[in-house]
């Protein structure tokens, strides 16, 4: 009997294959797995199945309610994920056959690939015995070492539990959550999608909070003093600051400290200005302190760290980090597995190492190569625990350049492997050594200047001066900081010179003029500097990053942070879906590259607040899960007591939703600026809905009762939207509305005078034309004509939130519409703007379009807007295809032949239909003919074959071969080697034993024929 060993992703599955091979035999390649006499190994690629509620226990959409909820299922049913199925079946069927006796999880070591195993194992209905291949290391003999140890189910059910457990708690908690928010959002009507989540929510939270702080922020003045000294040797900046200043001394009549307190900082313009005053022109001593310091180079990448680093430089966002790394660990095969957490390596792998060193020493790389060479020649590469620590090392390990050189990389591929690669080098260079010069100046006071001092008890002020007529005096720092050897910096390009070019006054990073011994200095220049207090920065992706990664650090519970340790919101490789997942949902938006969190944001943290239902916003749920899924893969908690603490916990959410009977929830609401357009009165926000309070603003019971909806049709109106909307009564048009079945849609919005009620009242306004059925003239005379209908010729006109023919409507000239052109300004949330309906009038077509939303998918596309004459309206006209479409197979007729993509001239094939006809007329003939002429297998001889090149036989062989066993022979190789373009099925990229046949990096399997000819004598 055969054992199957299931890998989490194909490169796993062939390095396993590769290292056991010298034990098990030779394997033979098929297109899902490898099969030995004794040995099958397949591989998933990730997760293949999802969890899913029982038919039964299954709500739609349209059903979410509070009466449907909570969802708690007995059990959980399996569900394919579509775009994997075949592979999934594939593995399914290996597991079933018949001469399968045994199976081994060599999925990665950890809880996630625990998950992913199991799940197949479950769908595959498998009884067979496992066991469980534990790898931390990727070296030939630590697989083989791997094997001989393998570990038995029952070692692993603890860990398989915590897998499970953790999956289905974040679909209880993440189902119930977003449709008990939903269900209460949507009361008033409409649908009003309010997704929560464990991990997603409490990022948000992160963010608003952040947000919350910059709204409330008021900024201060405070001043620094600045001076310029001369010595004999020239001159050298420096800042004033106040020696004795203690941070705990000046917050001790504070609540909380403050930030802004600072030893270099003067709270009153007066007392800079005095200080100023009494150093300038005086002379002034000097001590200073040199001393050596080294700076390492930072650690290996994990992924997180990639996309801060990407991020930063870069500007790319972490989801494009994620398939640029993506792309060149799977296409080019020059990176290790990106999604990791660990930013160490095997201790094994030293040899791995320096091969890398050496294949990029001598690469073409000429920006890199040199300093590779330079740590073979030095002996740099050495263990060290920094570096190699199996203890460091999770599931995968950090990110490094494979033994493969790559060729044909994009522009941003190339800076993400450039990133990655320094860093791999830079880790193993010496640290650089910096000689750091502390330079105080101290300038006495004359008498009846002010002194130095600390700030009166109470207020703000970090720092005043003391009464006028003391004799005191004043301290200037000055930092230096000279780069003395590179190290590692080398490798950046930065050397001394350099990087003291920028310098600021008075801080690091500058090379200081002389100054002798007892030499006195003069304060040429003395300034003081108004200054404003800064609010906190808003997150960029790459510090919101380094928040969900350090987020347990916030935690007060030692257990629960010691449980979040290293571990954070999410995982690396779920992170950037995160941040992604957010924006869909119009709960951030991106602004250059800083993330700012929406009303709609804000409106879920009030309302979480209010139901007193925090805790999915906090990563206290993570550190708590952790702590226990901690406590059952090691045996101390069962897997029946936490889910029932779920269950109790899931129930307690909708509750709290379904019984909040008060009217409104309590929060930070805003006044608006703008007058009610009924009355005058006062604007006021509330949870629900914007009301007028009465000309004195008291409350909703004096105004005049206009109100509306602050999230119309499930989008929520920003305050600054809402002040436009007032004051224009009208808005738009804006997208990222939802209708009841929740499709989306793009509207404007008016306040018209409703005269039933005798107020304002709020209306979508589609742009619909009603003058047709009205009768009501339309004048264009003030319009220009954007160009012909292409129905009748007339002009075409702007009209409400359309473009018509002036003859599909009521005019002076024709009272009675003729044409009934007409098309939307707005297409599937894609604005036609003036300029390309004139295109599309003028050439037939508009330029290609890439902001339309498909309905039945909810995906964005592009494509051109095109006049087609023959259905008689606007239709989509899709950009042509970068692949030419194959060929249909001519039908046979007599003696017709076609020609192959390889060159070949054959027989066509007979469409089926002929085929049936030619059975149903001569079907003894046919019969005959077959029993007449049996096929037999061509045989390849010395004479009849062709002699392969040099080059092609390194890929096939070096005996005489047929021109099609030529071209079966390259595509076994290719498949075995995984050469096929990720993107591009129909390319293939050579690898260092094709790129001599191929003669460059990347051809189609169109070329391969031809190709072959070159190669064949």
């Amino acid at each position: 009997m055969k054992t199957l060993v299931i890998a989490e992703k194909p490169s796993v599955a062939q390095d396993i294959v590769r290292a056991i091979t010298p034990t098990a035999g030779k394997f033979e390649k098929h297109d899902e797995y490898f099969e030995s006499d004794e040995w099958l190994v397949t591989s998933a690629v990730g997760h293949l199945v999802e969890i899913q509620a029982p038919e039964e226990f299954d709500v739609k959409r349209g059903k979410w309610s509070f009466a449907n909820l909570p969802v708690i299922p007995p059990y959980f049913d399996l569900k394919p994920i579509d775009k994997t199925k075949t592979r999934l079946n594939a593995i399914v069927k290996l597991a079933k056959r018949k001469d399968v006796g045994a199976l081994v999880n060599a999925c990665d070591a950890g809880r996630e690939g625990e998950l992913i195993f199991r799940l197949i194992q479950q769908y595959a209905n498998s009884k067979h015995p496992v066991k469980r291949l534990w790898l931390q290391s990727m070296t030939p003999a630590a697989i083989r070492d791997g094997f001989g140890s393998l570990r038995s189910e029952k070692q692993m059910q603890g860990l398989a539990d915590a897998a499970r457990s953790r999956s289905e708690a974040d679909w209880m908690v993440g189902i119930n959550g977003t449709r008990a928010m939903t269900a209460f959002n949507s009361r008033d009507g409409g649908f009003f999608l309010t997704t929560v989540g464990r991990v997603q929510t409490p990022t948000l939270s992160v963010v608003v909070e952040r947000e919350e702080k910059i709204r409330k922020f008021i900024s201060r003045d405070y001043w620094e003093i600045h001076a310029s000294f001369l010595a004999e040797a020239g001159e050298y900046p420096a800042k004033w600051f106040d020696p004795s200043w203690k941070k705990a001394a000046a917050n001790a009549d504070n609540a909380e400290p403050d930030a802004e307190l600072k030893a270099d900082r003067v709270w009153s313009e007066r007392e800079a200005m005095a200080i100023a005053a009494a150093v300038r022109g005086k002379a002034a001593t000097v001590t200073e302190e040199s001393k050596p310091t080294t700076q390492a180079a930072g650690l290996l990448f994990d992924l997180t760290s990639l996309q801060r680093e990407a991020n930063g430089k870069f500007g790319f966002s972490a989801k494009t980090t994620l398939s640029i790394a993506q792309s060149l660990y799977e296409r080019h095969k020059a990176l290790t597995y990106p999604r990791t957490d660990s930013r160490a390596l095997p201790e094994d792998y030293v040899p791995v190492v320096r091969q890398t060193f050496e294949m990029l020493a001598a690469s073409p790389m000429k920006h890199l190569a040199p300093h590779a060479a330079t740590a073979l020649k030095g002996g740099y590469i050495k263990p060290s625990k920094r570096i190699f620590d199996n203890a460091k090392v999770s599931d995968h390990f950090a990110i490094i350049p494979t033994l493969q050189a790559p060729s044909g990389l994009s522009d941003a591929e190339q800076k993400l492997y450039d990133l990655v690669v320094r860093r791999f080098m830079a880790v193993f260079f010496p640290s650089a050594e910096y000689l750091v010069t502390t330079r105080i100046t101290t300038v006495a006071a004359a008498s009846g200047r002010p002194k130095q001092g600390m700030a009166p008890p109470g207020g703000s002020q970090a720092h005043a001066v003391g009464s006028v007529g003391a004799t005191d005096s004043h301290s200037f720092k000055t930092e230096g900081k000279v780069l003395v050897k590179p190290g590692w910096l080398a490798i950046y390009g930065k050397e001394a010179a350099d990087e003291v070019a920028d310098a600021k006054d008075g801080d690091k990073g500058q090379s200081l003029v002389p100054v002798k011994p007892g030499e006195m200095v003069r304060a040429e220049v003395v300034e003081a500097k108004g200054l404003k207090t800064r609010p906190p920065a808003r997150y960029s992706e790459a510090t919101l990053l380094g928040a969900m990664e350090g987020a347990g650090k916030t935690i007060d519970d030692d257990e629960l942070r010691e449980a979040m340790q290293e571990k954070g919101l999410g995982t690396p490789a779920t992170r950037a879906a995160t941040i992604e997942g957010l924006i869909a949902e119009k709960y951030m938006l991106r602004e250059g590259r800083e993330l700012i969190p929406t009303a709609k944001a804000f409106q879920l943290m009030t309302l979480l607040r209010g139901l007193d239902v925090q805790e999915l916003s906090k990563a206290e749920l993570t550190g708590e899960w952790e702590f226990k899924l901690a406590q059952m893969e090691h045996g101390q908690l069962s897997r029946e007591t936490f889910m029932a603490e779920i269950a109790a916990m899931t129930e307690r959410l909708v509750a709290k939703a379904k019984g909040y009977d008060k009217d409104s929830i309590p929060g930070d609401y805003a006044t608006l600026q703008t007058p009610c357009p009924n009355c005058g009165g006062v604007v006021k926000e509330n949870y629900r809905r914007y009301t007028c309070t009465g000309k004195k603003g008291d409350d909703a019971d004096s105004g005049c009762g206009f109100s509306f909806g602050k999230t119309p049709a499930g989008r929520t109106f920003e305050n600054a939207e809402v002040e436009q909307f007032l004051r224009d009564k009208k808005i738009g048009p804006l997208d990222g509305f939802r209708s009841k079945a929740g499709w989306p849609f793009s509207a404007e919005m008016v306040i018209k005078f409703d005269e039933e009620t005798k107020n304002y009242k709020l209306e979508f306004d589609f742009g619909d034309d009603k003058n047709a059925e009205t009768g009501e003239i339309v004048d264009f005379s003030g319009q220009q004509s954007l160009g012909a209908c292409p129905k009748c010729g007339s002009g075409v006109f702007e009209l409400g939130k359309n473009y018509v023919c002036e003859k599909s409507v009521p005019t002076d000239a024709q009272p009675t519409p003729s044409c009934d052109f007409k098309t939307g300004q707005v297409i599937l949330q894609q604005p036609v703007e003036r300029e390309q309906m004139v295109k599309l009038l003028t050439t037939g077509k508009t330029d290609l379009l890439d902001k339309f939303v498909s309905m039945r998918t909810r995906r964005a596309f592009k494509a051109m807007l095109a006049w087609d004459a023959e259905a008689g309206k606007v239709n989509f006209e899709f950009a042509p295809s970068k692949f030419p479409p194959r060929k249909p197979a001519a039908a046979k007729t007599g003696s017709a032949t076609v020609k192959t993509p390889f060159g070949k001239t054959v027989a066509a094939k007979a469409a089926p239909a002929a085929k049936k006809a030619a059975a149903k007329k001569a079907p003894a003939k046919t019969a005959a003919a077959k029993v007449a002429k049996p096929k037999a297998p061509r045989k390849t001889t010395a004479a009849s074959g062709l002699k392969p090149s040099e080059a092609l036989a390194a890929v096939i062989g070096a005996e005489p071969v047929a021109r099609t066993q030529v071209i079966k022979k390259l595509w076994d190789y290719i498949k075995a080697e995984n050469l096929q373009d990720a993107a591009n099925k129909r390319a293939i990229n050579a690898d260092a034993k094709l790129l001599p046949v191929f003669g460059k990096p990347q051809v189609t399997m169109f070329e391969l024929a031809g190709i072959v000819g070159k190669h064949l004598s």
